[in-house]
C-alpha cells in the first residue's frame, strides 16, 4: 500500500445491516476515523432490476436450496470502477469470493491483502454461487475454515478485522503484530520489538499480567526475574510446547533450532 494512499475494502453482501456491529468497534472503527481504511458495504439488491429483487435462483440440473445469480454481482462489481481482471495485480486491486471451497485464509495471505489499495468481498449465500463468478470475476476464492457458515458475512468480518490491524499506524505498538501467533520469522522485526517476543511461526507463547499471585496461581518467576536471556527461552519454549500440543501442524514449516530440536525432543518423550 502507497504510502498516504488509504486502503479501501468494499463488502457485496444481501445482509448490509449485518455489518453495522463490527465495524463500528476496537481497531476498525478507530483505523477508519484515523483516514488509514475505507470500509464501503455494498447491498446487492440494489442490482437486482425485478420488482421483488431477485438475487437467487434455482440450479441448472436440480438440487436442493437457491444459487446467487451473477448479473447483480457482475453489475455491482463493474458499478464500483474495478479495472479487468487482468490489469489488477498492476492497479493493487482484488476481488475475493467468500466460499467454503476457497483457499483457507491465514496471516500470511492476511500480510498479502494488507499490500492491496483495493479489496473487494463478496460474501456468498444460500448453496453458492454461480460457477461463472469465481472462474470470469474474483481473482481468488478464501474460506475461513474448514466448515460451512450460513453465508459469507462473517467470513467478510474476519477478513476485514484481520487486514485492517496490519494496516501500518491501525495499531498502536506496530510491533505487536509481529510478534502474535502465526507470525514468521521471514519478516523481520519492527524498530522497538522486544527480542525476548519473536513468535517466528508458532502460537504465541502465554501471557501473565498482575497479580502475581492470584487464588494460588502464581506467575512463573523467570518472567520476574529481569533476565531477558532467561525469558526469551522460557517463551520460546513456552510457545513450542503449546505449539506441539495445539497445532503441531505448523511445526512442518519452521525452522528449529538446535536448542528448539532439544526442547522438542524432551517433549516428546514426556509425551510417551
Amino acid at each position: 500500500m502507497i504510502c498516504g494512499v488509504a486502503m479501501q475494502i468494499d463488502i457485496v453482501t444481501i445482509f448490509p445491516d449485518f455489518f453495522r456491529g463490527p465495524l463500528d468497534y476496537g481497531i476498525i472503527r478507530r483505523a477508519q476515523e484515523a483516514g488509514l481504511v475505507t470500509i464501503v458495504v455494498h447491498d446487492l439488491r440494489a442490482f437486482a432490476h425485478d420488482r421483488h429483487r431477485t438475487v437467487d435462483d434455482r440450479p441448472f440440473g436440480g438440487g436442493e436450496g437457491m444459487v446467487l445469480k451473477p448479473e447483480p454481482i457482475f453489475e455491482c462489481i463493474e458499478a464500483m470502477g474495478i479495472v479487468p481482471r487482468d490489469e489488477r495485480a498492476a492497479a493493487k486491486q482484488s476481488v475475493v469470493l467468500l466460499s467454503a471451497q476457497g483457499k483457507k485464509f491465514d496471516q500470511s495471505l492476511a500480510r498479502e491483502l494488507v499490500g492491496l489499495e483495493r479489496l473487494v468481498l463478496i460474501c456468498g449465500r444460500y448453496e453458492g454461487v454461480d460457477e461463472r463468478v469465481g472462474r470470469f470475476l474474483a481473482d481468488r476464492e478464501l474460506s475461513v475454515g474448514d466448515y460451512v457458515l450460513s453465508g459469507g458475512e462473517l467470513g467478510a468480518a474476519v477478513i476485514v478485522d484481520c487486514v485492517t490491524r496490519l494496516i501500518p499506524g491501525a495499531v498502536g505498538n506496530e510491533a505487536s503484530t509481529q510478534q502474535e501467533s502465526f507470525t514468521s520469522s521471514e519478516l523481520g522485526t519492527v524498530e522497538g520489538a522486544n527480542s525476548t517476543c519473536a513468535s517466528g511461526g508458532l502460537l504465541d507463547y502465554p501471557h501473565y499480567t498482575r497479580p502475581a499471585d492470584f487464588r494460588g496461581m502464581e506467575v512463573p518467576e523467570v518472567l520476574a526475574s529481569g533476565n531477558h536471556e532467561e525469558i526469551r527461552r522460557w517463551r520460546r519454549s513456552s510457545a513450542l510446547e503449546k505449539t506441539l500440543r495445539n497445532r503441531p501442524d505448523l511445526l512442518e514449516d519452521i525452522a528449529l533450532s538446535a536448542e528448539d530440536e532439544e526442547f522438542m525432543a524432551r517433549s516428546r518423550g514426556k509425551q510417551t
